[in-house]
């Protein structure tokens, strides 16, 4: 029996690192990738371990094209990123936490029948409203701007809202009840009572969110028309020659730089966003 259950549990667990190691090989390729010379990123059959290992390549890609009149400093981009992520982040938090209360928490008359459209908005894809949304902004002057990027942020997401009222439902009603007799309005049970119970699933939408901004490359090519406005997913492509001769090294070096943080952000989070999964429901 024990035999039976020590097989079962190897294959398990080769299963997974098989897997596992599957899943990593695109980041391992581009970590091997921004550590070689030029010469070797093109080999067959492909080198994995680069000789000489050219640690330079990361300086060179923070100073990509520094020689040419344009110039702009791969910082710059990084820069534009972290602005776009507090505003969106921020954003996207308390808009969707209050929307979601409302759904949760309070009664008033249609709330469910509105709660069901706002989910139903989540079947229309996004290439169908991308015209329609960049013709708005074109109207009102917001096209070359970050507005378009961050300001809808602020008026929540069908998705968030979903997952932000799954939490809000497990918390015990006679909470806010205990909190209504010591004489606290509706805001203060949200900012008080509900709020700080609900930091787990909180954290999963400013992790999702942040991770969505910091790899949005659609958005920033749709609306920003300046490249000294552009986003470090944008960026990545002035590394990469429309004629052919891409340098290779120095477009996984730069990639490598853009992927760490978020790797890193996981890492020191995932206990916070396990967790946070657990207690919404996404877990089935």
């Amino acid at each position: 029996m024990h035999k039976k259950r020590f097989l079962t549990s190897l294959l398990i667990h080769a299963v997974l690192i098989t897997l596992s190691l599957v899943f990593a090989f695109p980041l391992l390729w581009m970590i091997s990738t921004s550590l070689k010379p030029i010469d070797q990123t093109m080999h067959m059959p492909p080198i994995w371990i680069p000789h000489p290992i050219e640690w330079q390549n990361y300086v060179a890609a923070f100073t990509y094209e520094s020689n040419q009149l344009h110039y702009i400093p791969f910082l710059i981009y990084g820069r534009n990123t972290l602005i776009l992520e507090i505003l969106v982040v921020s954003g996207t938090v308390f808009s969707n936490a209050l929307v979601a209360y409302g759904f949760a928490r309070l009664r008033w008359p249609g709330r469910d029948l509105v709660f069901k459209l706002t989910l139903a908005t989540m079947m229309i894809p996004f290439p169908v409203l991308m015209v329609p949304t960049f013709v708005l902004f074109e109207k009102i002057h917001w096209t070359g701007t970050y507005r378009p990027l961050w300001v809808p942020a602020w008026f929540g997401s069908a998705f968030y809202i979903f997952l932000l009222r799954q939490f809000f439902l497990t918390i015990p009603f006679e909470l806010s009840e205990a909190a209504k007799i010591d004489g606290c309005s509706e805001w203060g049970i949200f900012r008080e009572v509900i709020l700080p119970l609900a930091k787990p699933a909180l954290a999963v939408v400013a992790l999702f969110t942040f991770m969505g901004v910091w790899n949005d490359f659609l958005g920033p090519l749709i609306y920003l028309a300046h490249q000294n406005m552009y986003t470090l997913g944008l960026g990545l492509q002035n590394y990469q020659s429309q004629n052919g001769g891409t340098q290779w090294n120095l477009l996984m070096a730069a990639s490598t730089i853009v992927v760490a943080p978020v790797i890193v952000l996981f890492f020191f989070t995932q206990k916070q966003f396990i967790e946070g999964i657990a207690v919404t429901g996404l877990k089935g």
